[in-house]
């Protein structure tokens, strides 16, 4: 078995100081789609060994009501084997760094590693749109957006870390959905700080007939009202997630019940903290990675097979309380999954001249889903900062991977950060909603909030 797999190509390292543009895909590459590999460019072959073949993954439910937490499909299956700080020597060609920390840091943590599953699974319309994206997509100048792309990753193809990039950033995640959840920050000596929310997302990227004419340069609309506590509710972050973030950065509006203004928030990206999460982290890790890639030279580190955090649904049930999820130091480790998967690294510097918390960040990118389930951040020093771990799962009522949780766990300070908590709400990711950009302008906010 090859654990680790270098892929060199000459454009693995992509340096901002380039214009270069890099070209859509060979037609002979586009015709593997769907062939030796999977509809978004994953391999379709397993390993041989414990990585199966992927075979279309989940099918949808059509008796799954919208909202309603997903039966665990893989419910009868049983650990092969627990990882343990005990026993890391035996396992690290298949563990990345921050989960070796992890283990090492708090000993009575574990990973159970469980057969692996390729859920792994989109509607046909998004497969078309990838193998269209295949075609037509291209990076901007300096790698700031993408042209030529709509629904979802445009690089099924990848031939550098800024492509994988984009495939993280513009991968499938419906088209509109609400949630409400808590999201929990614990500090060091177990003391937590909830906060209940309600969001509102519409995907103009994924918009059923949307083309990259008609796009405007814009990827979502978010809209997030503050339920808990009583001193913060009614506080509403309005966001415009823009594609070309360097040529037009994200416009975001915040809205005080003191204050009874809506107002601009210009700080809302890079290393500025993310108030919501008690400055744990900064605003570009939300969702693991976002906003302008700017700040950083990416590289290209290749393929890992790893264990990573999958088909995460014994944390995804309505019976579980987030007391059950929580504990002291870091969440239940007898709620989580890690299957072997292969995964793409790709590994971001901070460009000489750019200030930014993190020096060196590094990413792993589930190659089924174009999903970042793992996440590193490095100080100026190289030593390691903070790990984030993604909990993903198929919401397959509709075919899409997305995270049931993430965790940050702050390994300088003590304590994590834990968002997408809506087992107690009774409800989870609703993919029903018909949002229209209407629904996000400013004066629907300046309504919402004289309600």
């Amino acid at each position: 078995m090859q654990a680790f797999k270098i892929i060199i190509l000459l454009s693995s390292v992509f340096v901002f100081g380039s214009s270069q543009v890099y070209a859509a895909v060979a037609e002979s590459d586009i015709q593997r789609l769907g062939n030796d590999l999977t509809p978004v460019g994953a391999e379709k072959l397993g390993n041989g060994e414990d990585i199966p073949a992927w075979r279309g993954g989940l099918k949808p439910d059509p008796l799954l009501q919208p909202g309603a937490f997903h039966p665990d499909p893989f419910k009868d299956d049983q650990p092969r084997f627990r990882i343990t700080a005990s026993n890391i020597d035996q396992h690290e060609k298949r563990l990345s760094e921050g989960q070796k920390q992890l283990l090492k840091t708090f000993p009575d943590l574990f990973f159970d590693v469980y057969p692996s599953r390729r859920s792994a699974s989109y509607p046909d319309y998004v497969y078309d749109a990838v193998k269209a994206n295949a075609a037509s997509a291209e990076l901007l100048k300096y790698g700031s957006g993408v042209t030529g792309a709509t629904m979802s990753s445009p690089f099924p193809i990848p031939k550098n870390g800024l492509e994988v990039l984009w495939n993280h950033t513009l991968r499938f995640r419906g088209h509109s959905f609400s949630f409400v959840d808590y999201t929990t920050s614990v500090i060091k000596n177990g003391s937590r700080s909830d906060q209940l929310r309600d969001h509102q997302y519409f995907f103009a990227y994924s918009s059923p007939g949307i083309s990259p004419e008609t796009l405007d340069n814009k990827i979502f609309f978010l809209k997030r009202k503050t339920l808990a506590p009583a001193n913060l509710s009614g506080r509403i972050t309005l966001v415009h997630e823009t594609l070309d973030q360097v040529r037009s950065p994200r416009k975001s509006w915040l809205y005080q019940p003191g204050e009874r203004r809506l107002r601009r928030a210009p700080d809302l990206a890079y290393d500025s903290p993310d108030e919501s999460t008690n400055s744990v982290r900064t605003i570009d890790q939300v969702d693991m990675f976002n906003g302008a890639p700017d700040f950083y030279n990416w590289q290209l580190i290749g393929k890992q097979e790893l264990y990573i955090p999958y088909n995460a649904y014994k944390l995804h049930q309505g019976e579980l309380t987030n007391d059950d999820i929580l504990l002291e130091k870091h969440i239940n480790s007898s709620l989580l999954r890690y299957e072997p998967h292969r995964v793409w690294v790709i590994e971001a510097t901070l460009r000489l001249g750019f200030e930014h918390k993190y020096a060196k960040r590094r990413y792993y990118i589930d190659e089924d889903s174009w999903s970042i389930v793992l996440a590193e951040e490095y100080g100026e020093n190289g030593e390691l900062l903070q790990f984030t771990e993604a909990h993903t799962i198929n919401f397959y009522d509709i075919q899409l991977v997305y995270p049931t949780l993430e965790v940050t766990y702050d390994l300088e300070d003590g304590g994590y950060f834990a968002e997408g908590l809506d087992n107690e709400r009774g409800s989870t990711l609703n993919f029903s909603e018909s949002y229209t950009k209407r629904d996000f302008s400013t004066s629907a906010v300046r309504r919402e909030a004289r309600r």
